[in-house]
């Protein structure tokens, strides 16, 4: 089958229009639709916990908690580190709390913590 010779140009221009697309840096390229979907805030979900113990110094907290959806684990106590160590200031043994986590460069990390209502 034979295709018409406009369609063929119509065809070479639109391959030759998106190879040059995909090659220029200065062209922006739109962020991926799932790019929030990804993101820790929006598949964290919010998980009761009691805090164990906290160290300032190496922006830890050790948590027994709930369990955690997005991470697909169950409740236990491990250690997590935390995003920002300010997190750590209002927070003693004791203290419970509710927190989002996420797998960030290979280690599970508090994204968002704050204290439970009594």
């Amino acid at each position: 089958m034979r295709l018409p010779h406009q369609l063929l140009c119509a065809l070479t221009g639109m391959a030759v229009a998106l190879a040059a697309q995909a090659q220029s840096p200065a062209v922006p390229s739109a962020p991926p639709a799932t790019a929030a979907a990804s993101s820790p805030a929006a598949s964290a979900a919010w998980t009761a916990a009691e805090v164990r113990r906290v160290d300032r110094a190496a922006g830890k907290v050790t948590l027994r908690h709930e369990a955690i959806a997005n991470l697909d684990m169950p409740p236990m106590t491990m250690v997590f580190r935390v995003t920002e160590t300010a997190m750590l200031e209002v927070l003693a043994a004791g203290d419970r709390v509710r927190f989002t986590a996420d797998k960030i460069r290979g280690e599970y990390t508090v994204t968002q913590i704050e204290k439970a209502s009594p």
